[in-house]
């Protein structure tokens, strides 16, 4: 479950940048999101890796 709460942490890292930008209309804050949503894809697609291995692990079982 600790990578549940490393995504978690992410998105809340997030919500300040996510008002400025919306509400606010701050590019600055827009180009934080963007940033950050990326940051967010790379370590989703680093846990959907994980989870596979361990998934393939526990089939050779």
């Amino acid at each position: 479950m600790n990578r549940f709460a490393e995504l978690k942490s992410m998105i809340e890292a997030m919500e300040e940048d996510f008002r400025k930008f919306y509400e606010k209309g701050n590019k600055s804050a827009g180009t934080r999101v963007r940033k950050s949503m990326s940051d967010l894809k790379q370590k989703a697609q680093d846990i959907r890796v994980e989870v596979q291995q361990m998934k393939q692990q526990q089939g050779d079982e």
